[in-house]
Parts: structure tokens; sequence; C-alpha cells
């Protein structure tokens, strides 16, 4: 047996000793996980800046302020959500009384993402011990200052029967996913995604998958092109584009196309200077690989602003990019970079159908005044979430699940989705012993028409 297979056993007798069952326990787990973040604050925000150029700012705001929201809404709700909910009875089942439970699904797998290593890692962790599991933990081998110092905290505050965390790449990958779980929490590309639901599916192992893909920007004739612009460049060039709700595109209504250029240029520059890769506030590119793969992008497109480069560092200034090749890999694959097309077109029908002709996105972001516009884009197109007049800050709010769909993601959390994901509810109909009623029983003869009465 294995160091994952052995951990695995651990975590299941665990699990089965019931010790996970009892809600004081599981708030008493919650904050700890919070008194671990607290007590280790610093060197996560370093760690951060290792790994991305992240400031203490960006790394609180986008990261480790996230955690604490998700752990927060989880204590306040979870006695209700715990509990047993009364649902109406049928009147073919009385005399009754029909609840629903919900009950932890046993030890679950959280793989997580480089690009928000702590936010992707522990918000559903968070959710996972909420609901009662056991969780093995796999962060991703790219951001390693992060990754191992999660290892550490976890491993200091926690018995490893109860959360464990396993390093390494694509190898410790497939170990663990070689094994029968009760849930896998995927967070990453498609590509691996297609890899972690195909290796779920030999144990019929239920999956949630949090994807990406090109989440477009409209912006039309009736929006507020300065603060339009000002809100897609920060939603584009927070953690430097590596974001997967970031605004991958823009559509911008032709004739507003070279103002809203202007105001972007603008709104870049405010943020980041007129020496944007000597500004501490712009985060680096996760690594050479990714690093040399936006530079290829940066060629796909005239180039309208931006485009400053240095190797060193890894960063690239925020860009501009129009008259993009609908066919090239900027336009067809996720950017994941301070790199943005921007694209004009004649009618918000255009628009619209340019972006129900490709994959459905994680996130779109609707720039419009026009509230008939808004109410058509909520109801007609398909895609995760958004925004209407920003990017990204849905993400904030700890009242709303979060989730993609088709290519983007399958399942959700945040909110009560957190606790519901990794929960299994219960339907009990508790009958009474006091009376039966025969209508069910055989023989039937004679009784079709009360069956029809009471059941149509």
């Amino acid at each position: 047996m294995n160091e994952i297979q052995l951990c695995l056993a651990e975590q299941r007798a665990f699990f089965l000793s019931g010790a996970t069952q009892d809600i004081s326990w599981r708030k008493q787990q919650l904050h700890t996980l919070r008194k671990a973040l607290d007590e280790n604050r610093d060197k996560l925000l370093n760690a951060l800046f290792l790994d991305l150029g992240k400031t203490e700012f960006e790394g609180f705001a986008t990261e480790l302020g996230g955690i604490y929201s998700e752990i927060n809404h989880l204590l306040k709700n979870l006695d209700s959500w715990s509990k047993p909910h009364r649902v109406k009875t049928s009147f073919l089942n009385f005399p009754s009384r029909s609840f629903t439970f919900s009950q932890p699904l046993g030890v679950v797998l959280v793989m997580s993402p480089w690009n928000y290593p702590l936010l992707l890692t522990l918000s559903p962790l968070a959710g996972a011990m909420a609901a009662g599991n056991c969780v093995m933990v796999k962060p991703s081998r790219y951001s390693e200052n992060t990754s191992r110092l999660l290892e550490s905290i976890l491993g200091k505050y926690f018995p490893s029967n109860y959360i464990a965390t396993f390093q390494g790449g694509s190898e410790t990958n497939q170990e663990l996913l070689a094994n029968r779980f009760d849930h896998i929490f995927f967070t990453g590309s498609t590509t691996v995604g297609r890899i972690v639901m195909q290796a779920a599916s030999r144990n019929l192992t239920p999956i949630t998958l949090e994807m990406g893909g090109k989440s477009p920007a409209i912006v039309d004739e009736t929006a507020n092109i300065k603060l339009a612009a000002k809100r897609i460049a920060w939603g584009k060039c927070i953690n430097a584009g590596q974001t997967c709700v970031a605004p991958d595109y823009v559509l911008v209504k032709r004739e507003f196309q070279c103002e809203f250029i202007e105001a972007l240029k603008s709104a870049m520059q405010e943020m980041y200077g007129t020496e944007p890769l000597f500004n501490k506030d712009l985060p680096k590119i996760i690594n050479q690989r990714h690093f040399t793969r936006l530079l290829e992008l940066l060629s796909q497109g005239t180039l309208a602003y931006g485009g400053q480069i240095d190797p060193e560092s890894q960063k690239i200034a925020p860009s501009i990019l129009i008259d993009p090749k609908m066919d090239s890999t900027l336009m067809q694959e996720e950017i994941f970079g301070p790199i943005l097309p921007v694209i004009g077109f004649d009618s918000f029908e255009q628009a619209t159908a340019f972006v129900q002709q490709r994959e459905h996105p994680l996130a779109l972001y609707l720039f419009s005044n026009d509230k008939a516009r808004q109410k058509w884009v909520v109801r007609n197109l398909i895609y995760g979430g958004g925004c209407i007049n920003d990017t990204v800050a849905h993400l904030a709010n700890p009242d709303m699940p979060f989730g993609g769909v088709g290519s983007s993601g399958m399942g959700s959390y945040h909110a009560k989705e957190s606790f519901t994901t990794f929960s299994h509810t219960k339907s009990i109909l508790n009958k009474s012993t006091w009376i039966d009623t025969s209508i069910r029983y055989a023989p039937y003869k004679g009784k079709l028409s009360l069956a029809q009465r009471l059941m149509r």
C-alpha cells in the first residue's frame, strides 16, 4: 500500500468513526482554519509575492480576504443548512411526515490551480470541512512557494487522517485519480478537466469542474465608455490577467471603438504608469512556459498599446490588440495573461451572435444602460455568471454561488453551494403505523378511479 492509499484508508476510518458528523466539531475546525490564516498571514502573502508577484494588498484582496469571507459565511449558516428540513407530504402518503437531511459524502479530493493558489485551495476545502468530510488536497506544483507553505500549515493544524496534502506533478495527479473518492473537486484548465472527468468515471465518482474559457465583455452605445474601460482594465489586469473570469476579449460598437481604446489606454496607464514593468502593483507571469506562450499571442493581432516585456522578471505590460484573426490561437484559446483583444461590431445582435457561436464562457460582462438588453442577455446567453456594468466583482459576493456551464465547468460552490456540493441531500419519509390505507395493495380491481382522483 503506497502513501496515498494508506492515507485514504486512514481518512475513511476516521470518517466512519463519526467524528466529523458533529456540527460543533466542524465549526471548531473552521475556526482552526481561520486561526491558521491569522497566524500565518505574512508568510502566505510573501509566498504569493514569490510565486506571482502579488503585492500585499492584491494578495489579501483577491485571496486571503475571500477565504475569510467564505469561512465566516459557512460558520454563520452551518446550523441552518445542516439541520433536517421539513417538506410537504403528498395526500397519498397520509399519515406521514417528510424531510431532507444533508449528509457528508466521506473522503473528497480537492485539486487546485496555480493562479489563485490560496483562494482556490482553501475555499473549496472550507466547504468540504463544513459539510463534514475528510479531505485530500493537491495544490499546483507551479505555485511552489505557496503550495509548500500550505502543506506545512495544514499539516501543523490538522491531523492527516482528516486533512492531508500531496505535492507533485502529473504523476501524483494520476496516482490520486486512480483511487476511489466520494467526490473530486477540480479547478484548472479544460484540458486537465477532461482527464479528471475520465479518471473519475472509472469509479463513478461525482465531480465538480471549475474551468475557464474565453469570457467576453460587450460594450454597447449606451454604456459609460470611460467607466467601462476602467472596470474592464481592472478585471483584465488583476493577477496579470491570470484569472479564470478575466475579460478575455471585448466586443465594442464600432463607432465607439477608437474612443473605447483611448479610454482603455488611459485606465491602464492610470493604474500602472508609463513604465508598467517597473510598477510593483503589476504581478508577474507564473513561469517561463506561460511567458513564452503569451509572447506568441502578442504577435497575433495589431498592437494598439503596451507590448513591453521583461524576461528576467517575467512581466508583460498590459497590452491592447486590435484586428485579431478569428482562427488564431489568440481568439480560440483562453489568453490567461494581460493581453486584451478589442473587436468592433456593427449591431448588438452581431455581438451576441458572436458569443453564441462559441463555447459557453465562465463569465460574461455586459456594459449597457439599456434595461431591455440587460434582461435579454441574462435570459438568452448561456454562461457561468457575470456582471452588468462591471467585471469579476460577482465573485466577491459570499451569498452567490459560482460555477461554469458546458466546457467552462460543471457544478458550483460558494454560498450555500459550498456546503451542498460536498453533501448528499437525503430524502426521508417517516410513515405512521396507526393506520394503513389499502389502495396501494393488490388486488387493484375497482381502485383505478380513486387513484386517478388522488393523483391527477
